[in-house]
């Protein structure tokens, strides 16, 4: 099989980075090569949680209906609940909406949680299976699995990959203009050039800390034999057999993730030993199938002292390594192609400077570290609380301990889980690519987000009537909100747009309650659907609109 020998941009990675950034471009008219050393899409279920603002962005490219049909059932609740042992007492449960009540309760939501899209519980293997579905169907986007990039070169007015297939073959060249690493924790890339993690890592906990060990399983027998409502999310909270285990189809198929305990050896752990750990954390026999199991190691709390160097760029978990509480790794990885994709297909369309493209670093890497920061918060909560030696006890001591260990996890669940601020609050202020307006924020919180138009975040959700979001009628690349009953005219705007070759989308929003909301009379949204600027005269705009695609950096 003969690869593109050319392409725009060079993709080593095919998992959900890679992948996002192919769709992104590929739409903006820009051809892209990925190669992937896996035989495909990932097997295994990995993530788990796709967050409110990555299914925002699913939905502005068009599919975010397929992945909210995929994985689990529509009525299926996505629930967290805590248990001594999935089949014995339930200690605490932080309830949430299904897929199909989500989708209808989203458009009466108001405040932290106004929103385009609520979160979706799917595992990473249905997305990812999307995104390659939906990036093949672009013209100039070629996806390779099977290909391992052996070297990388930077050129200078170009960058060179080499790669031969996983399974032996000939070697060939591919050459693009750029190139990102996508290609995991232990990225190629990330040590070619030179790049270290920063953070901590090593971290030991009680649970959620050092070795653990992962089985995707089947046991249909589950829901027959375990006399608690399902849920989403399982977890076991005993001192024998720590897990979390999340449903993956709803059907049967769980991701089960334990506790390594000092003499268990992940070399030596048979399938009968996988199936063991299972039962035990359920504290029942139910039947099950081992479709794969490994070891791997949570307390990563890192990232990368540098996400590019010339013509190379690194993204996802070549870029922060995450122990998975929150669901934030995946969700922050996405992102990081959303951020990066219209840069580059501004420059190489000469519509912007290639200094824009030293916004990415300085916008991502800054969210990498909070990200990570608040993943570790999470760790620690769940990790450091330790199950009573009697919690499992038929005992006054034991019934003690379960009514204080489940207002504890009920607890923890509401703060990891109902996470609006992290969701939504990520910023980029002091960015070359964005204008400010000397206002600052509000505090950057896990749990609540107070929306504002303050240049360098989300732009403040509304709906607009019948059934519409703000985000809907939003261009695909720049857009100009004007607010309120007599905004100024937006022709200073348009003009400019169009000397920088800029697909500009004018919007008018007469209504007061969008004026109040965004505090300013007109706004405009970069393509990545972050406030850039707001104000109340078009007198700088062609300024304005220099400085967001680094022409005046």
């Amino acid at each position: 099989m003969m690869l593109p020998r050319e392409s725009d941009v060079l993709v080593v990675g095919g998992g959900p980075c890679g992948l996002m950034l192919a769709n992104e471009l590929g739409r903006r008219g820009v051809s892209v090569t990925i190669v992937d050393e896996k035989p495909g899409t990932a097997f295994n279920p990995q993530a788990n949680a796709t967050q409110a603002r990555t299914m925002e962005h699913f939905r502005r490219l068009g599919f975010a209906l397929e992945i909210r049909k995929a994985g689990l059932p529509p009525d299926f609740p996505t629930d967290i609940a805590y248990f001594t042992r999935f089949a014995r007492h339930e200690l605490g449960r932080f309830k949430l909406p299904s897929a199909r009540e989500a989708t209808k309760a989203v458009t009466g939501l108001s405040g932290a949680w106004s929103a385009a899209e609520l979160p979706h519980r799917v595992s990473q293997k249905f997305v990812e299976a999307e995104l390659r579905r939906q990036a093949e169907k672009l013209p100039g986007v070629s996806v390779n699995y099977g290909w391992r990039m052996v070297a990388c070169r930077d050129m200078d007015d170009h960058v060179e990959i080499d790669v031969e297939p996983s399974n032996g073959g000939p070697c060939e060249t591919l050459r693009g203009a750029y190139l990102l690493g996508a290609d995991g924790a232990r990225s190629a890339i990330r040590q070619h050039l030179g790049f270290r993690y920063t953070g901590e890592t090593g971290i030991r906990r009680d649970f959620m800390g050092g070795r653990m060990y992962a089985i995707y399983l089947r046991a249909p027998a589950f829901y027959e034999m375990v006399p608690h409502a399902p849920a989403w999310m399982n977890v076991s909270f005993n001192q024998e057999r720590r897990a979390f285990m999340a449903a993956v189809d709803g059907r049967g198929e769980f991701a089960f993730h334990t506790q390594l305990r000092a003499h268990e050896d992940e070399e030596r752990i048979t399938e009968d030993d996988a199936r063991a750990m299972f039962q035990a954390a359920c504290g029942a026999p139910i039947p099950a199938d081992v479709l794969s199991r490994g070891g791997w190691t949570a307390g990563h709390c890192l990232v990368a002292d540098h996400f590019r160097k010339g013509r190379i760029f690194i993204g996802g978990d070549a870029a922060h390594l995450f122990t998975p509480t929150g669901g934030l790794g995946y969700n922050t990885a996405v992102e990081d192609a959303v951020n990066l994709a219209w840069k580059l297909a501004a420059v190489l369309k000469g519509q912007a400077s290639p200094q824009l493209l030293d916004s990415y670093e300085l916008e991502r890497r800054p969210l990498a570290v909070r990200n990570t920061s608040y993943a570790r918060g999470f760790a620690d909560s769940l990790g450091h609380y330790a199950p009573a030696a009697e919690i499992e006890d038929d005992s006054p001591a034991g019934e003690t301990a379960r009514a204080q260990a489940g207002e504890y996890l009920a607890s923890h669940g509401r703060k990891e889980f109902n996470i609006p601020g992290i969701t939504f609050g990520g910023r980029y202020d002091g960015s070359p690519a964005i204008v400010g307006d000397g206002t600052a924020p509000p505090p950057d919180t896990a749990n609540n987000y107070i929306p504002t138009a303050c240049p360098g975040g989300r732009p403040p959700h509304l709906w607009i009537g019948d059934g519409r979001s703000l985000y809907d009628v939003f261009g695909f690349e720049w857009t100009l909100l004007c607010l309120g009953a007599h905004p100024p005219s937006s022709d200073a705007f348009s003009a400019a747009a169009q000397r920088l070759g800029l697909s500009l989308k004018v919007v008018d929003l007469p209504q007061q309650a969008a004026r109040d909301l965004y505090e300013a009379d007109l706004a405009l949204i970069r393509p990545d659907q972050i406030v850039g600027w707001r104000g109340s005269s078009a007198d700088a705009a062609d300024g304005i609109l220099r400085r967001l695609t680094g022409w005046d950096a």
